[in-house]
């Protein structure tokens, strides 16, 4: 903003202040990073509690499963549920959660791809700015920390941080669903395992540790209600096929299925079982005319299964 607006015949003079400017915002955005890496480490019970592995293993692919005793007996506390069952539970969507991105190596790369491809559309409202500085009381200091941490000086989203905050959402939902359905299975004889299951969706509808740590530093909000859907989604892909190709979707990020596979699974259970496809979408259609016409396979005239006449050339006998 002070190179914007500054007199040319001033801009000698602030250059060292825009140089103080740009390190005061790194300290500011430093101390917001701390204040929120500091709440996490109050509230997350294991490593992959936000969705994210941030253990890192042998090498940038694996992944370490990681749980903390303080915080899961924090977790449970209230809950009338032995201790020994909640750390158990936990455990187990721990270990989930590890296994799958081991499994799928591509994912972790794939979920910061896209929250950097988020974060890279963000601007900062100079207006706003300016106008915080003008209305700006100094016997209410709390007002600017207010401002700084609300989000308020970001401008609304662009078209392509509302594309990538959709896939972001959808590939979290996919991978906490997933989790979901695999730890009810391995607890299925843990007597209290569905009321510890109902406890952790009550806790991330409330607004968990992921919820909190995206809307604080990147303006990032996920919807929660996702989670269920995505879950009913992964509990019916496994009743109709099985764990094996369910768990095989997971093999190649083309293969991931995605929001609108959520709220109709029909398309990838019919292609897991290879079945009949339904019917192709209008995209779909284009393109499949396209490459016939470019191909020169035109439909035939006539009743199916004849081939069209061809005409009689003068130099050739006649049969």
């Amino acid at each position: 903003m002070l190179d914007q607006q500054v007199p040319e015949e001033l801009k000698v003079m602030v250059a060292n202040a825009g140089q103080m400017m740009r390190s005061l915002g790194g300290t500011l955005f430093s101390l917001q990073l701390g204040h929120v890496v500091g709440q996490l480490a109050a509230e997350v019970v294991s490593g992959g509690d936000i969705g994210i592995p941030l253990l890192p293993g042998r090498d940038d692919t694996d992944v370490q499963a990681a749980l903390i005793p303080q915080n899961m007996t924090a977790f449970g506390t209230g809950l009338d549920i032995a201790p020994d069952q909640v750390q158990l539970y936990l455990a187990v969507r721990e270990l989930a959660h590890a296994r799958l991105f081991r499994h799928a190596r591509w994912l972790r790369q794939h979920l910061i791809s896209a929250i950097t491809e988020y974060a890279r559309g963000i601007r900062i409202d100079t207006d706003r700015i300016e106008s915080l500085a003008a209305e700006f009381d100094p016997a209410n200091p709390e007002s600017l920390r207010e401002a700084l941490t609300s989000g308020a000086l970001i401008p609304p989203k662009t078209e392509a941080q509302v594309a990538a905050l959709g896939r972001l959402e959808t590939t979290l939902a996919l991978i906490e669903g997933w989790v979901d359905v695999v730890t009810a299975q391995a607890t299925s004889r843990l007597p209290k395992a569905d009321a510890v299951a109902e406890t952790v969706r009550r806790r991330r509808a409330a607004g968990g540790p992921a919820e909190s740590a995206f809307a604080t530093l990147v303006g990032l909000e996920l919807r929660p209600r996702r989670l269920r859907e995505a879950a009913a989604f992964w509990q019916r892909i496994t009743e109709a096929v099985g764990a094996d190709a369910r768990d095989g979707l997971w093999a190649h990020p083309d293969l991931l299925p995605g929001a609108d596979d959520i709220d109709d699974p029909t398309r990838v259970i019919a292609s897991l079982q290879g079945g009949a496809s339904p019917e192709p979408d209008a995209l779909d259609q284009a393109l499949s005319d396209l490459l016939a016409d470019e191909s020169g396979d035109r439909p035939i005239e006539g009743a199916p299964g004849e081939l069209p006449d061809e005409p009689h050339r003068p130099d050739e006998p006649t049969a």
